[in-house]
């Protein structure tokens, strides 16, 4: 699959090559970005700022922007005049993420128990059940969504969405790495037993065990990082 096909193939807003002109770079930013964390664009791939931008209708300006954010996150190597690659993933930076991630996913549930009060927590159930439901028919790409969706609703109850953007802009290598792990068997079982104990962990105001189980599951993935390198060399 060439760079260009797997794009296209990206985001309902990006298909077929129809975006918006006032935010061009920000789509083609977002579409070559999910392509990356999804791996269907792989660590080494080349990419074409000339045929991203003939595919687009656009000048190959935004597609620059969009790749330089890309290469700000890690994401992409640019090398003048010569090429585009995806980058490998980088562990330390996932490492790194995790710190992050797990320091404001604990910081967001003591905020949500010291409110109390369930309805602060509809979002999150329905992201659960929908992440359920993708479980059980299989469909590991909704099952991915929805659990983003999950993570998402605890932050934006707590009135701090801002910090999500943050974490999900820096997440890049962690996410990749998650989505090599996901396919693992027992691994998305696993994931929704931890939501699902975090969420009752969370009504019930019990946060000594709603911090136990975010440290579990935020750094499960990491904890396999060595075996998830040695099925996956070319990755890495």
């Amino acid at each position: 699959m060439s760079s260009l096909t797997a794009i296209a193939m990206g985001s309902a807003s990006t298909r077929n090559g129809k975006i918006r002109k006032s935010s061009a770079s920000q789509q083609i930013r977002d579409a070559l970005r999910e392509r990356i964390i999804t791996l269907n664009l792989t660590p080494g791939e080349s990419l074409s700022r000339v045929e991203i931008a003939d595919f687009y209708g656009v000048s190959q300006t935004p597609v620059r922007d969009a790749m330089m954010r890309l290469e700000e996150e890690g994401l992409l190597h640019i090398y003048p005049q010569s090429k585009t690659e995806v980058s490998k993933i980088d562990i330390d930076n996932a490492r790194e993420t995790q710190f992050l991630r797990l320091a404001l996913e604990i910081e967001v549930t003591r905020r949500l128990i010291s409110a109390g009060g369930s309805d602060l927590l509809n979002a999150v159930e329905q992201a659960l059940i929908r992440q359920k439901q993708a479980w059980e028919a299989g469909d590991l790409e909704r099952f991915a969504a929805n659990d983003r969706a999950f993570h998402r609703a605890f932050f934006e109850a707590a009135k701090v969405p801002d910090l999500w953007d943050l974490v999900t802009e820096r997440s890049g290598h962690i996410d990749r790495l998650r989505n090599l792990n996901l396919p693992d068997p027992g691994k998305a079982a696993e994931i929704v037993a931890y939501h699902q104990r975090i969420l009752d962990a969370v009504k019930s105001g019990d946060m000594v065990t709603a911090e136990s189980e975010v440290r579990g599951h935020l750094t499960g993935t990491l904890a396999s990082v060595e075996t998830i390198r040695a099925q996956h060399p070319e990755f890495f």
